[in-house]
């Protein structure tokens, strides 16, 4: 039974096993790359006070072939107190992300607003990993909403009327 035919709205197989139905997912996922710095140590165990605690983040896209793209997310932590830094993080970490049969206008969305969402726990987990293994208290970074940010930022792109790049999004947590 090669094809179904039917009612309206029944599903009909392609010929040959073709498959046109939109599929997008995260293939696989990677730390790029990770740094800690804890400049001051063994100094900074014996600091008073509550440091000041500076996330950066942005988020790339890159096509690597027609099916296939890497969304890298990468985090900027730095801890401060009186003007001297506790400690700094970098964490540049990656998907790839396998999109057949999307439409057009929903690539961007979903490389710059849906897989950073689901990039985002695995990525959290290693800052805060690196972190206590830094010998500081956890640091569990706060949700970041994604979806509204990639729409706030095309709006300010449409309002520019040029202004900005398609492929990245950025900003403070």
């Amino acid at each position: 039974m090669a094809e179904e035919q039917g009612a309206e709205g029944a599903f009909e197989q392609e010929p040959n096993g073709a498959d046109t139905a939109p599929q997008a997912g995260i293939i696989s996922q990677y730390v790029k790359d990770l740094s800690f710095e804890n400049p001051n140590a063994p100094a900074v165990y014996q600091w008073q006070g509550q440091p000041q605690i500076e996330v950066d983040f942005n988020i790339g896209a890159t096509q690597l072939n027609d099916e296939i793209h890497e969304v890298a997310l990468k985090i900027e932590v730095r801890s401060t107190l009186d003007g001297q830094t506790a400690f700094v993080v970098d964490l540049l970490y990656a998907g790839l992300v396998g999109m057949r049969n999307v439409p057009a206008e929903q690539v961007q969305p979903f490389l710059l607003a849906e897989a950073p969402r689901i990039l985002f726990p695995f990525a959290r987990q290693i800052v805060n990993h690196t972190v206590q293994d830094g010998g500081f208290p956890p640091l569990l970074l706060e949700p970041i909403d994604f979806g509204a940010l990639f729409m706030q930022r095309m709006a300010q792109h449409l309002a520019e009327q040029g202004g900005g790049t398609a492929g990245e999004i950025g900003g403070e947590a």
